[in-house]
């Protein structure tokens, strides 16, 4: 084989690969598949509002898996842990390779408390400080970028099967 033709051999094997496709709604391609998705609204403590959109975690087996190998979340973008009753929750980093910040809410959607910036691929449990139904997923530096803090009220309505 020639040089040439080496190397229009790897050209056309560089022009077939494609970048990891992105969901037409800039959503987390490899959660799309698996994930039921929503919309929220944070009524932060200034009382403007944030719409976001989510994944909803509502099964064990999602709620274990969270944003695990997520490289990258867009800015409106966060994921919805819902808990049957409420409990005191921990959460980790485990295999999450972005920073988040953790908002930990009520049955009525306040806000009981925040772990902002949990840095990513730690074990380190981080924990509500009370009884909560809702822990909701963001990237690291949202709630303090948007006054996201214990005046503020997590709106969303989950969707009637």
């Amino acid at each position: 084989m020639t040089i040439a033709s080496i190397v229009t051999v790897a050209l056309l094997c560089f022009a077939s690969c494609k970048a990891p496709a992105q969901t037409a709604s800039t959503g987390v391609a490899s959660l799309d598949g698996d994930f039921e998705r929503s919309a929220l609204i944070i009524e932060s403590d200034d009382g403007l509002q944030h719409e976001f959109e989510i994944y909803l975690a509502t099964t064990y087996e999602h709620q274990r898996q969270g944003l695990m190998f997520v490289r990258k979340m867009p800015q409106n973008m966060g994921m919805l842990f819902v808990y049957g009753q409420s409990k005191s929750r921990a959460m980790w980093m485990k295999n999450t390779y972005i920073s988040l910040d953790l908002v930990f809410a009520r049955s009525d959607g306040t806000v009981s408390s925040i772990i902002h910036d949990a840095p990513p691929l730690t074990l380190d449990a981080r924990s509500s400080v009370e009884p909560v139904t809702f822990v909701l997923e963001l990237n690291a530096g949202t709630a303090r970028r948007l006054n996201i803090g214990g005046r503020s009220r997590i709106i969303w309505e989950p969707t009637k099967q």
